[in-house]
């Protein structure tokens, strides 16, 4: 049992180590956007027209604020494209009521979904082509942005000729259970996707973050907008593969707290959101989850308990895992608002997302399919929409 144990430790650590390099010698790839200096007057007067698009069903809570964010944003030429789709509670009324004070935003009004279209990804198309600007901004409705943090990404833009760029969001808890689960989420989304490889021209590393996506309007098009992923409901993560497919020149950025957004305000409301996009987001194919479930808990959640439960060697292995665990999170987490000490409680936290991913498979398979913005989709016509490049 315990040679047996001793060569899990080894292969854990060496994988690891692995991963520890990779983001160390991947870092230069990414843009930290926040640490930007502001471009002068001249300069500014160069940056492009630019389009801010918003689509938004059932945003109540926090719509008011997320849209007076983006308006208050210092950006030279810019105007912002916000769609209702489909919306019963006050969306729709409170963004007609921000586009009556300030003519930069229009709004757009979707009252029926098309064929073979999820919700999000139609008003997203929709705005799109409503778009004047040579660049636009995906974003969600319940995003809030710091005035100067488009002007810096713009200038990221500008300076490496990129056709797409997106940011991470810095994710705002309201309770510690909520924030014990999004830094679980966190190690688990960066280390299979591996965002910091995104601008490396050997590496075909690709990652969208719904909260900031800017891409280049003409690129965008030309990848077939979002009609070649109208079923996707990782449409963020999906978009970015399209437009790496189509030669796209791509980054990944960080900017502190200057995107911010609170996921989700319960860990009911985590399980319930996740419903919709966990198989999708590999690609329909289970078998990468239920493989992934033990790995996670033998590599993040088995060192920590090893430390008491182990003595001798096995026992400085694992806190060497230890160490590498909680030094990733110290980088990964740096200057946001999600603290680093949580990577103590992954014993915990990795339990609740191998659950509530596996919880998101069973009753996509249960039910046919998923619900999402209030619209049903089955399995079957998810898996042929996402089988497609």
């Amino acid at each position: 049992m315990e040679t047996a144990l001793l060569v899990v430790a080894v292969l854990s650590l060496t994988g690891w180590v692995i991963l520890a390099t990779d983001i160390v010698t991947g870092a230069k790839f990414v843009l930290y956007v926040d640490k930007v200096p502001l471009p002068s007057r001249e300069a500014l007067a160069e940056f492009p027209r630019l389009s801010v698009v918003v689509a938004a069903r059932n945003e109540e809570r926090h719509l008011a604020g997320a849209m007076r964010s983006i308006l208050a944003l210092d950006y030279p030429d810019f105007e912002i494209i916000a769609v209702d789709d489909r919306s019963d509670d006050r969306t729709g009324e409170i963004l007609d009521e921000l586009a009556a004070a300030d003519p930069r935003l229009r709004v757009l009004h979707v009252t029926e979904l098309p064929a073979g279209w999820l919700g999000k990804n139609h008003a997203l198309q929709c705005a799109a082509e409503e778009a004047t600007g040579e660049l636009i901004l995906f974003t969600d409705a319940d995003v809030f942005f710091e005035p100067t943090v488009l002007t810096r990404a713009v200038a990221c833009v500008r300076k490496d000729s990129l056709d797409h760029l997106t940011i991470a969001a810095d994710v705002r808890t309201p309770s510690l259970p909520v924030e014990m689960f999004v830094v679980a989420f966190v190690v688990s989304f960066v280390g299979y996707f591996r965002p910091w490889r995104m601008g490396d021209p050997n590496s075909s590393a690709t990652v969208g973050i719904g909260a900031f996506n800017l891409v280049r309007k003409q690129a965008y098009f030309d990848a077939g907008g979002h009609r070649p992923i109208a079923m996707r409901p990782d449409d963020d993560l999906k978009l970015a593969s399209l437009l790496r497919d189509h030669g796209a020149r791509q980054a990944f950025g960080a900017a502190g707290r200057m995107v911010a957004v609170e996921w989700y305000s319960s860990l009911r409301e985590a399980f319930r959101g996740l419903e919709k996009n966990s198989l999708a987001a590999v690609d329909f194919k289970p078998w990468k989850l239920l493989v992934g479930a033990p790995a996670q808990l033998v590599t993040m959640c088995w060192p920590f308990v090893a430390l008491f439960a182990t003595s001798g060697p096995l026992r400085w292995l694992n806190a060497a895992i230890v160490v590498l665990l909680l030094a990733g999170q110290m980088v990964l987490l740096q200057g946001g608002s999600l603290r680093w000490w949580i990577a103590f409680l992954l014993p915990v936290a990795i339990p609740l997302l191998i659950f509530a991913y596996l919880r998101a498979v069973l009753l996509t398979y249960v039910r046919g399919g998923i619900r999402w913005r209030g619209t049903f989709y089955s399995l079957e016509e998810l898996r042929q929409e996402g089988s497609r490049p």
